[in-house]
Parts: C-alpha cells; sequence; structure tokens
C-alpha cells in the first residue's frame, strides 16, 4: 500500500526512529529559501516548541508534518524528530489520544505492528470516530498480509472521511485478495477521467494534494497486479507530479522500469538520491543491469549502510538487503535467510517476490511453502509473482 495513511501523510514504510543524544546536536542543516515550504513551515514549529515545550497543539503539528516528511522522503531521521516533539508524552502510561495516534503510525514504520495495533486499540476504544486510527490499522493489516482484517477497518472510513480516502483503503486491499480488477476500476472512478493531468503541490490544497497523490500511486500499484504496466507507470509519474521528491513512488516506477529491462532510465530516475538507502538500492539494481562503472562504489556504500544497521540492531530493511544480496552479490543462501526473517514480519507483494525468488536461486524450494501457500489463500494477482510460482510446479507436488 503506496503511502499508508495519508490522513495526516503518515510514513507507513520501513524505517528506523533515532533521537538526538542531546538538545545540542545538529541534524541536519536546511538551505535558506529551501524549495519546500514544508521546511520553511518545520523550522517555524520548531522555533515554537523550543519556546513552549509542552505545548502538545504545537508538538502534534510538528509530528505531524515529519510524518509526512519522512513518508514523502523515506528518511527515516523525521521520524526521530517526531518522536522527540512528542518527547514529554511519548513515555506516559496513558498518553493522549492524538499522541498515541502519531505512536503507532512510527511503531508501525519501524515494524513494531503489536505496539502500534495495542495504540490503536486504546485511542478507538474511548474515540471510535477517528479516522485516522481506523485507516492506520488497516495499514498495519494490510502490511501483515491480514486482510478481512484490514478491510473491516476499512469500514469506519465511510461515515468518518472522504469517499477517496475510503476508496483507497477497500480497494488497496481487495487487489491484494483475488480482485484486482474491480479495484482498479473503482479506484479509477474514484479519482475521475483526469487523475493523469494532476496539479503540483504547489497549486492546490496540501490535504487534498496528499490524499491525490495516495490514490494515484495506489492505482499505479493496482496496475501492477493486472500487468497493466503502462498504466502503472502513467499512474506513478502522475503522483510524482504532484509530489516529485515521493521516495517511495520513485521506488516503485524505478522497480518497474528494472522489470521491464530499462535499467539506464532506472537510474536516470533515481539521480543523485543516494543518501536514500531504498533509492540507493535501486541505483545499484540499475548500475548492475546496465554495467555502469560506479556499480562498486554505490554497492559498498550500501553494504556499509546495512552493516551500521546491524549495529544498530535495525532490522527493518531485511527485504531490502535481501534484494541486494541476492541480485548484487549473488549469496542465494543469505538473502533466503533473510527473505525467511522478513516473511515473519511482513506479507506484502515484494516480501513474497523475494521469498521466491531466493528460494528458487538457493535449489530450496520447500522454504517458499509458507509463501506459496499464502498466494493460494489470497488469490494474490501479479504476472511476476504467477510466473515465479510456476517455476516451482516442476519440483512442489
Amino acid at each position: 500500500m503506496v503511502g499508508g495513511a495519508t490522513l495526516l501523510g503518515s510514513a507507513a514504510k520501513s524505517s528506523t526512529v533515532r533521537l538526538p543524544s542531546s538538545d545540542a546536536e545538529v541534524l541536519e542543516r536546511v538551505p535558506s529559501g529551501a524549495a519546500d515550504p514544508r521546511e520553511r513551515e518545520r523550522m517555524q514549529l520548531q522555533r515554537l516548541l523550543a519556546a513552549r515545550p509542552a505545548d502538545r497543539r504545537t508538538a502534534l503539528a510538528l509530528a505531524r508534518l515529519d510524518i509526512e516528511l519522512a513518508r514523502t522522503r523515506s528518511d527515516p531521521r523525521y521520524l526521530g524528530y517526531a518522536q522527540a516533539a512528542l518527547g514529554p508524552w511519548w513515555k506516559l502510561d496513558s498518553p493522549p489520544p492524538d499522541v498515541l495516534v502519531l505512536r503507532a503510525t512510527i511503531r508501525q514504520s519501524s515494524h513494531d505492528f503489536d505496539g502500534a495495533l495495542d495504540d490503536l486499540d486504546h485511542v478507538l476504544a474511548s474515540n471510535p470516530g477517528d479516522a485516522q486510527a481506523w485507516l492506520t490499522r488497516s495499514v498495519v493489516f494490510a502490511v501483515q498480509g491480514r486482510y478481512e482484517q484490514g478491510k473491516a477497518s476499512c469500514a469506519p472510513l465511510a461515515r468518518l472521511t472522504t469517499q477517496l480516502v475510503f476508496a483507497v483503503c477497500e480497494t488497496s486491499i481487495d487487489a491484494l485478495s483475488g480482485a484486482a480488477g474491480p479495484a482498479y476500476d473503482r479506484l479509477a472512478a474514484a479519482l475521475g477521467p483526469d487523475s493523469s493531468r494532476l496539479s503540483p503541490r504547489g497549486e492546490q490544497d496540501a490535504d487534498r494534494a496528499d490524499e491525490r497523490e495516495w490514490a494515484t500511486s495506489t492505482l499505479g500499484e493496482i496496475a501492477l497486479r493486472l500487468g497493466r504496466e503502462a498504466d502503472a507507470e502513467r499512474a506513478f509519474r502522475a503522483a510524482l507530479s504532484i509530489e516529485p521528491g515521493d521516495a517511495y513512488v520513485l521506488g516503485a516506477l524505478a522497480d518497474l522500469l528494472l522489470d521491464q529491462g530499462r535499467a539506464r532510465e532506472a537510474a536516470d530516475l533515481v539521480g543523485d538520491r543516494t543518501d536514500n538507502d531504498a533509492l540507493l538500492l535501486r541505483l545499484v539494481l540499475a548500475e548492475v543491469a546496465s554495467r555502469a562503472k560506479k556499480t562498486d562504489a554505490h554497492a559498498a556504500l550500501l553494504a556499509s549502510r546495512f552493516d551500521a544497521s546491524h549495529l544498530r540492531g535495525d532490522t527493518v530493511h531485511r527485504r531490502e538487503e535481501a534484494r541486494f544480496l541476492l541480485a548484487v552479490r549473488g549469496d542465494a543462501p543469505a538473502a533466503l535467510a533473510l527473505a525467511r526473517a522478513n516473511w515473519n514480519v511482513q506479507r506484502e507483494p515484494w516480501d513474497v517476490r523475494i521469498m521466491l525468488e531466493s528460494a528458487l536461486a538457493a535449489n530450496s524450494p520447500a522454504a517458499a511453502d509458507e509463501a506459496l501457500a499464502f498466494v493460494r489463500e489470497h488469490g494474490l494477482e501479479d504476472p511476476r509473482i504467477e510466473a515465479l510460482v510456476a517455476k516451482f510446479a516442476p519440483v512442489r507436488p
């Protein structure tokens, strides 16, 4: 599911929270006159919160903005900033519900799904009308492959938020459980006929822009389930016309280009975003495929990032590291070990795919039994996954 709970621009993708060691630590420097107006807004909120650290309203606004930036840039540092903003309430026995929703979003992004669900259950027990809590709960269940519970969490959104948000919530799950065709048609209708010609973020209301970008990129992912790659590319590019820096959508489009053998285009798309581990992975994969000169340097840089994550005890990039080990290092057994560990935590289509690819490459077909059963149980549609499943037929009864 692209983007996650976009009512507040929350991060649904893998990241790790890091808090500053002291108030004096410089975490980043933003150039004056930075192009993104959200950075100016962020600096203003930081100043207000520094003057009044117990002002929960300002802290919540800053945390929401940081979570949105973490999502669009796939930069885990912003989740650390969000947690720091919520610091006075973070470890309370009973934090206020609005803090709990944001804490759940950050926990989800760190793959603490049980902790996230516990926070959300507490919020909904006292306020069943909290749309953000229902949406985030649905996202968590979907990432875990618990589709019935995920769709049940979408249901209250029909009366709590816009019809587009409700449609994205339901169709993103339908597309993973055997109904990708109807899901695509429903979401395309909800977006309207002009979804391929969307306005940049600065030319429309920010909340509406976030909502439409999420819906449009989700439409692209559903198109992938159907093998409609041209439609998927068109949707991803339309989403990027709203939010050009959205790292998750850039990664999804880069994967599509790589699958189509358009490695040089994938490398150009990623560009110099080597500060982002997920995009650095796509750049390395593109360079390996096109035999680019910088492959070794970028591969070494990415390997060092994975090594550093191991030292931190960070386990949220197992899928990405498994892809790296398989496609770049050619270490199928190590890739399979990581893919299996990742499978125990999350079960999105790419988690299925790397499980199947690494099991085949390691000549360990039995290792993929659980993933194969998952595909059959939920009727997961995806031409590339279906092609991998077919390769197991000669070796698995």
